[in-house]
């Protein structure tokens, strides 16, 4: 049961992140301007540390769960930012 919903959780992070991915694109290729180089190499980071958590063993007492859920939360927050920069940019 405990991995069922692991499974749900990455799913509906995974589907999360594709929509910030496909969000982030259109923000690149729509104001050149406003590019946000170091805040698109930390979405970057951000994203490969949770694929590599989701990789890992699930017995962890629930920290790599956490971790997850954290690490999803500053893909959120590094993606608000960007999208704040590139409407204060007029883009």
């Amino acid at each position: 049961m405990f991995d069922s919903k692991i499974t749900r959780r990455g799913f509906a992070a995974t589907a999360a992140t594709s929509v910030a991915a496909i969000g982030l694109v259109g923000t690149t290729v729509n104001s050149a301007d406003a590019y946000q180089g170091n805040m698109e190499r930390a979405l970057s980071s951000l994203y490969q540390a949770l694929g590599e958590l989701r990789q890992a063993t699930a017995n962890k007492g629930g920290h790599r769960v956490k971790a997850m859920e954290l690490v999803g939360e500053a893909i959120a927050q590094t993606q608000a930012g960007i999208e704040f920069a590139d409407e204060r940019s007029g883009g």
